[in-house]
């Protein structure tokens, strides 16, 4: 890197933030006012230092850049899945920033007939520097498709439908959407989310087609600020359903698909702590609703209640749920399990896909309804990822899966639920020579300060020297979500060049189940951090590099685990990419106007609590940068990110130049006209990569040979 470019001094125009009688100067509060021409002002700056202190690095990115993409098999097409008589798929064209939607006839079981294009992206992102499509659903009839795009990253999408068979659209255009969408089953109603102020999707909308959307109605709106709304169908297309639910607690309702106009019912009332999902199934014995439930079983367990029509008795047990149909008693199909956690359940008319975790690794159960036998779908490593998708079809007998490793390509699998025979359908191709042989990835495990081990996932080149060499940590620990071992044909570029790279799988995360999330949030979030630390430690004194060679990357609320750990243990680092990074945590959730602040509440705690607030200010990252000495930082933001704002990690960079005693680069790259994923076009999605990669090997000295030589800078 180069010292050279003097960083942008933001004005000093200082706010106090005063709470429980605490005060808090924030001289940087200011910056969030988006419309103030200073602010895109400063952010245009940070974007020039950093190209500035990146100069020089540009054969580097594009070399890196050109060999990512010489990976990539640039035309391609998805692995078709049938759904009511069509089979539906993606294409994607050498030069084309995104996909093409496409769907042909079934004829015996396979695609047939002439291609039919849904929805081109690439034209329809024509004119606009970001695009990102929100809902995608077809009608039940196949006839129309409901779409939603989004031009800014703010992710709140416009809705049109279109006509499948012309490619036209109806004068039916709906604004102010969120994601979800739901068809009745005549295709003649189509139900849709909309945001609050804040961008929670609150409500939802019935829209009869052909009528001015000016009158559509409004059918459910969820007043309580720590839910959010979703709706969709289930996988029989006998109901829509109506999902409510916050961190801790979630409700569900059902109208028949049938009768689009009538009111939707409550399934079990909402009660606080209780999360349950449900699933419709149908046979010639009748109808049910499987359950899978934390209530009384913290890593979930599975029910099933007979669904009783007014042909059939109901029997005195029985619950009124809707006009015309009752809900019988509730039965355990699968007990609670302290070392296994349920995660969902795919319906088959004659088995039930369960996805589960054990032992940070995902697995597939099927459980056979006729015979009550049931059996884990076998894998092929150890260190891996395999979820069930792509089975909209009810009646099918053949179980689609997908699969993946730090060193196997993604690959779709058909599995007979009969025969157990698995077909290979399609593994994502690497071009250039990729072998798998030549890589290796295991499981190892850390110990934390309290004595709880703590899963790390790595892979590397299988001739890569022993000893200390460079190593890229990962990691991200909130709101239940696993970081899984998956694929990437970007990451040879640095495996192939002596890189370990690791996932850290720490507290907070799902993937060691419901009690491994929770000792990881509210007044125990710490234990993200020092766990993230120990896998680092381990990692050195396991051999596998030095904190001179030690580079950690984390995005969202992993940037919020990169500020904390580097407050923490700065010595402990070379360099730190926190891409979107939630560090600000503590004025955030003050701030109720903001998106996702009182929904979050039950993740990280309410700070109108003075015992919550004091816990909060012990870790966020904005508040407890010292004078320390920092490692490199690459720090990225999205100017119209609504889930972590831009002047989160603008005001952090600040604050770290100011107070840290160091002089290592710490850089600040904003999007200008994206949101918190970042480019929405594969092709600036890969070039982002390639920066920081190229940010990555000159953090560490390390020489690729592209004519620039890394180590002139610093």
């Amino acid at each position: 890197m180069n010292d050279g470019p003097v960083p942008p001094v933001a004005a000093r125009k200082a706010t106090s933030l005063v709470t429980h009688g605490d005060e808090r100067v924030d001289p940087w509060y200011w910056l969030r006012e988006k419309s103030d021409p200073e602010v895109l002002a400063h952010l245009e700056a940070e974007n020039r230092y950093t190209a500035g202190v990146m100069a020089g690095s540009e054969d580097l990115q594009e070399s890196l850049y050109a060999e990512m993409v010489a990976r990539v098999q640039e035309t391609d097409i998805s692995v078709p899945t049938r759904k009511g008589g069509w089979w539906y798929y993606q294409r994607t064209a050498a030069g084309a920033q995104y996909a093409t939607h496409c769907r042909q006839t079934d004829e015996n079981g396979r695609a047939a007939g002439p291609e039919q294009i849904l929805f081109d992206e690439n034209i329809e992102a024509v004119g606009s520097d970001f695009f990102s499509l929100g809902a995608f659903d077809v009608s039940p009839d196949g006839q129309l498709l409901a779409y939603g795009t989004d031009r800014t990253g703010d992710e709140v999408y416009t809705l049109r439908i279109r006509d499948c068979a012309t490619g036209t659209d109806r004068p039916d255009l709906i604004s102010d959407t969120y994601y979800g969408t739901a068809w009745s089953r005549d295709g003649s109603v189509l139900f849709y989310t909309r945001p609050d102020a804040a961008r929670r999707p609150y409500q939802v909308w019935r829209h009869q087609l052909g009528t001015d959307p000016a009158t559509d109605e409004l059918v459910f709106q969820e007043d309580d600020e720590r839910f959010f709304v979703g709706v969709g169908s289930t996988k029989t297309d006998n109901f829509l359903v109506i999902g409510v639910s916050s961190s801790l607690t979630s409700e569900t309702r059902l109208l028949s698909a049938d009768d689009p106009a009538g009111d939707f019912v409550v399934v079990q009332p909402r009660r606080e702590g209780v999360e349950y999902h449900v699933a419709h199934h149908r046979s010639a014995t009748g109808d049910r609703l499987y359950q899978w439930t934390n209530e009384n079983a913290p890593n979930f367990r599975l029910l099933v209640a007979p669904l009783v029509f007014p042909s059939a008795p109901s029997g005195d047990s029985a619950l009124t749920v809707g006009d015309g149909w009752t809900l019988g008693p509730w039965d355990e199909v699968v007990a609670h399990r302290e070392d296994v956690k349920l995660d969902g359940v795919d319906v088959f008319a004659g088995t039930l896909a369960l996805s589960e975790r054990a032992e940070a690794s995902t697995r597939i159960r099927l459980l056979d309804l006729a015979t009550g036998d049931d059996r884990i779908v076998p894998q092929d490593e150890e260190v891996y990822a395999a979820w069930v998708g792509g089975n909209p079809e009810f009646d099918s007998r053949v179980l689609r899966y997908r699969y993946t490793s730090l060193v196997t390509p993604p690959t779709a699998y058909d599995l007979d639920l009969d025969t157990g025979q698995r077909v290979l359908l399609k593994r994502q191709p690497v071009l250039g020579g990729y072998d798998p042989a030549d890589y290796r990835t295991e499981r190892r495990w850390a110990t934390a300060d309290d004595g709880t081990r703590v899963p790390i996932s790595l892979v590397a080149r299988r001739d890569r020297p022993t000893g200390p060499g460079p190593l890229l940590l990962s990691g991200y620990g909130a709101y239940e979500s696993s970081r899984e071992p998956v694929f990437s044909s970007f990451r040879l570029s640095l495996l192939d060049r002596g890189f370990v790279f690791a996932l850290a799988h720490v507290r907070g995360g799902g993937e060691m189940g419901r009690p491994w999330y929770e000792h990881g949030k509210f007044f125990e979030k710490t234990n993200t951090f020092t766990d993230f630390i120990a896998c680092a430690e381990s990692l050195i004194a396991d051999g596998f590099t030095t904190a001179e060679q030690l580079v950690i990357r984390g995005g969202s609320a992993g940037g919020l685990l990169m500020g904390a750990v580097t407050n923490l243990r700065p010595d402990l680092f070379a360099a730190v990419v926190a891409e979107v990074p939630f560090v600000d945590v503590l004025t955030t959730m003050l701030d109720p106007s903001l998106p996702l602040t009182v929904h979050e509440y039950e993740e990280w705690g309410n700070p109108n609590e003075p015992a919550v607030y004091d816990y909060i200010k012990s870790y966020s990252p904005y508040d407890n940068v010292g004078p320390r000495d920092y490692p490199r930082m690459l720090v990225t933001a999205g100017l119209n990110d609504p889930r972590v704002g831009y002047w989160e990690p603008a005001k952090w960079v600040q604050r770290l130049r100011e107070r840290g005693t160091g002089n290592r680069p710490i850089v600040l790259r904003t999007q200008l006209g994206a949101g918190h994923m970042g480019p929405s076009g594969r092709y600036d999605a890969w070039r982002d990569e390639a920066f920081v990669y190229a940010f990555i090997f000159r953090a560490l000295k390390i020489h690729v040979p592209t004519g620039t030589d890394p180590e002139s800078g610093g």
